[in-house]
């Protein structure tokens, strides 16, 4: 039977790169929001310029479910490219929206779905005579198609298109017209409203629609940085462009219209780290965007602003690796390169954002952290949350907070004779005192190096004088445990021997996940990660159940392996669950994969019966 459903269904798209369908999509996700029906879109594109197969899937829920599905219900089919496997995604009983200008054999279709064909390139050919209009309109038709069969409220689409075009008429006219050729020939020529369904609700709130990258670019502003240099890489190169459209609005003096901040595209990753480094010694608050690729180039400063002490910003949106691996799919591997990253023994602070609006927050706190703790510091993202559009809660801001810059020596406290050593620990939690450059004509200078020296920054290459350095660093690290933010527990609402540890862009298909195990009676206590070092709720957390599934998108268990090696777990004690094929992890990928432990776990062994 066709699948009957109101507000809850996925739509996933199938076009061309370089076609123009993105805008034409993301108009239809739009106005499913501006109905009032949370949406969670999801782009997945290749990574060369145009010509390959690219998607974008819309899962609507008035439940307000944000993490991928798994399943399509609507597979609006446009790229013959990917007919067969488009068609096979298909669930029982759902729907296939596709060109139908040319006929298909029937043995291109399924049985157990419904066939929806309209001529879109008849419609186009008819009315348009120039190759690109037809090209174009052709995707705002069959959304206008789609607004029929779905009972949108067209009026909705058309208040987008008149917001986009604000000021150019011609095009305002233009896209409306598109829209209603398609819509008025689903209206004239087939059954409508199909089995799938939307109807005006009430169930956004005061959420907002934001990509990650750029709430992260406001919390950098926010958090008082003014100096970006960077290299373009995906996902992380539309962070650093956010970062300049939010300073020329919000970061130019408006007395004299001279600009508040510094954005360096660097001819590279390792000249990129090294202006951050360099600014953020001098006293800016500074930062840079990269991806894992780019993370390998910097592995050498790295070592230098953990071992000089020096405050850093690393922005990771990850992706699929190694190498050049998959540039636009989403994963979660660099969690052991950034927390381990450059020779010797080094361990960096990392922080995992679960959505734009705690990127946002964590932006701005990595800056505090940076300071405080005289470190690099990781805002730990992926593709996923960094470039798709995410409902979230407002960002918020404290007009009242003050940046905490640490332990900053100023000029008064060395012209009353304060004991200044930079790499002195005077208060027992690692960190020392540090001045900038140009503090006092005098006192209070020092020599930043990368060799061994002792606790004044003289050069040395003693034993005892390294080892108490050494172990400084190791004593700032366990201060950092409790400075750093705390994860979050949620325990079922019955009694269970298991628990789950998850972290990121993870969390919203946890959530439903965690419902679905429920549902079928499964009950899990469950524990969102929020930075490294780990706080010491999370051996806690194990050491109260019996077996815990840790959920992260990669292939070697990194986040598992950080927590055995730092935390001294028994590793058998933590079941891996991993999803590495670079989309999104879904709710019914986590439900299975623990669904199935669980049951294996129930099974009590016959033993031998020894005579």
């Amino acid at each position: 039977m066709p699948i009957q459903s109101v507000n809850d269904f996925v739509v996933r798209f199938a076009n061309v790169n370089g076609s123009g369908s993105a805008s034409a999509n993301e108009l239809f996700a739009r106005a499913v929001l501006r109905m009032g029906v949370p949406v969670a879109p999801r782009n997945i594109f290749p990574s060369n310029i145009q010509g390959l197969p690219t998607w974008y899937e819309v899962r609507v829920s008035q439940d307000g479910y944000l993490g991928a599905r798994g399943g399509t219900d609507l597979m609006v089919a446009m790229n013959p490219q990917t007919w067969d496997k488009d068609v096979a995604g298909i669930e029982p009983g759902g729907y296939l929206l596709y060109d139908s200008t040319k006929p298909m054999p029937k043995s291109k279709f399924r049985d157990d779905i419904t066939v929806i064909g309209v001529p879109l390139t008849a419609i186009c050919n008819r009315e348009y005579t120039d190759p690109r209009q037809r090209q174009l309109f052709k995707n705002i038709i069959y959304v206008g198609a789609l607004s029929a069969l779905l009972d949108m409220d067209v009026a909705e689409i058309e208040k987008l298109i008149a917001e986009q075009y604000k000021g150019k008429e011609k095009l305002f006219d233009a896209n409306k017209r598109a829209l209603h050729l398609g819509r008025d020939w689903v209206m004239m020529n087939m059954e409508h409203p199909i089995g799938l369904r939307l109807q005006r609700a009430n169930a956004v709130g005061d959420r907002i629609f934001i990509e990650g990258n750029s709430a992260a670019a406001l919390g950098a502003v926010y958090g008082g940085a003014t100096v970006c240099a960077w290299y373009p890489i995906t996902p992380s190169s539309s962070l650093a462009e956010a970062f300049t459209r939010h300073c020329n609005r919000l970061r130019v003096d408006s007395a004299s219209k001279q600009n508040k901040f510094a954005i360096v595209q660097a001819e590279d990753e390792l000249a990129s780290i090294g202006i951050v480094i360099g600014a953020s010694w001098n006293g800016a608050r500074a930062f840079t965007a990269t991806s894992g690729p780019g993370i390998s180039l910097m592995q050498e400063f790295l070592g230098l602003a953990y071992f000089a002490e020096i405050p850093t910003v690393v922005f990771d949106v990850q992706r699929a690796g190694p190498s050049t691996g998959m540039p636009t799919r989403t994963q979660q591997t660099d969690i052991i390169s950034c927390a381990y990253a450059s020779h010797g023994d080094t361990k960096h602070v990392l922080l995992f954002p679960e959505d734009p609006a705690e990127t946002f927050d964590f932006a701005a706190t990595a800056f505090d952290l940076a300071d405080r703790l005289q470190t690099p510091v990781f805002v730990m993202m992926d593709l996923d949350i960094g470039m798709n559009h995410r409902l979230c809660r407002p960002l918020g801001w404290d007009d009242s907070r003050k940046y905490d810059r640490g332990k900053v020596m100023a000029a008064a406290a060395l012209e009353a004779g304060k004991d200044f050593g930079r790499y002195l620990d005077v208060d027992g939690d690692g960190i020392p005192y540090r001045t900038y450059p140009g503090t006092h004509s005098t006192k209070g200078s020092f020599f930043t190096r990368g060799t061994s020296r002792d606790r004044y920054a003289r050069y040395t290459e003693e034993g005892p004088a390294y080892a108490d350095n050494m172990q400084r660093l190791l004593r700032k690290f366990e201060t950092a445990k409790d400075l750093v933010p705390r994860p979050i527990q949620a325990n079922s609402d019955k009694p269970t021997k298991y628990g789950v540890i998850y972290f990121g862009s993870t969390s919203p298909a946890m959530d439903e996940a965690i419902e679905m195990l429920e549902a079928s009676g499964q009950h899990l206590d469950r524990l969102r990660v929020r930075a490294f070092p780990f706080h010491s709720s999370v051996t806690s957390f194990i050491a109260e159940h019996d077996f815990i599934f840790v959920v992260e998108q990669n292939r070697d268990a990194q986040l598992r392996s950080l927590i055995v090696n730092e935390c001294g777990i028994d590793p058998v004690r933590l079941v891996p669950i991993l999803h590495y094929d670079g989309t999104p992890i879904t709710a019914r990928f986590i439900a299975r994969a623990i669904g199935e432990h669980l049951d294996a776990l129930k099974i009590t062994p016959l033993r031998k019966v020894v005579s």
